[in-house]
């Protein structure tokens, strides 16, 4: 009897203090998807635009510049955008929603501007698309694609069409070269030839 009660005492003393580590651990685990709720490969698929960028146009010269930094617990990239020798400005947040699975972008200028875009990343590109109201009354379609072309180079394309999508006409399109990377000058021989 006494052997008996030796070894239920000892199996209650083991018990009382292995709870408290599996407590731990399952805490641990909690605290660690809260801590990092954003962490799966589809959050990071948009990674290559995060830098501080100089933005050269197709000829080669300075548009504008652009700070891209991962925001909100990872769960965010926000954009900051000050075009070259003028006052324009704007701002986006870019995000993985896992409920809808697709990427979405919601950008605001200092022009008063509201673009709403969805998209996917596919063929090793990102591509965001969106409609907006048209001036006179009809749609227009906003396709935004982002490349990363090296490691320190992304070209950024923004098209619009006014037919659904049969035409399209540019209305941005911007080699992103990191700061700190290269001169601005490097970009200069990104410039599409003529056809034919």
């Amino acid at each position: 009897m006494r052997v008996h009660m030796l070894a239920t005492t000892s199996f209650l003393i083991f018990a009382a203090t292995a709870a408290p580590v599996v407590s731990v651990q399952g805490q641990s685990d909690t605290t660690q998807q809260q801590n990092a709720p954003c962490a799966s490969t589809q959050f990071h698929q948009f990674d290559f635009w995060i830098g501080e960028w100089d933005v050269l146009n197709p000829q080669g010269r300075v548009a504008g510049a652009s700070v891209i930094t991962r925001v909100l617990n990872g769960c965010a990239i926000h954009e900051e955008w000050h075009s070259e020798g003028s006052a324009f400005a704007g701002n986006s947040y870019n995000t993985y929603d896992r409920a809808r699975n697709v990427w979405h972008q919601t950008w605001v200028d200092n022009s008063g501007q509201l673009l709403q875009l969805d998209g996917e990343f596919r063929d090793g590109k990102m591509v965001l698309e969106g409609e907006r109201p048209g001036a006179n009354g009809g749609t227009v379609l906003n396709r935004i694609t982002c490349e990363a072309l090296a490691p320190d180079s992304v070209l950024q394309v923004w098209d619009v069409s006014s037919d659904g999508g049969t035409t399209w006409t540019s209305q941005f399109d911007g080699l992103y070269l990191r700061k700190g990377a290269g001169s601005r000058e490097q970009g200069a021989d990104r410039i599409t030839p003529p056809p034919g």
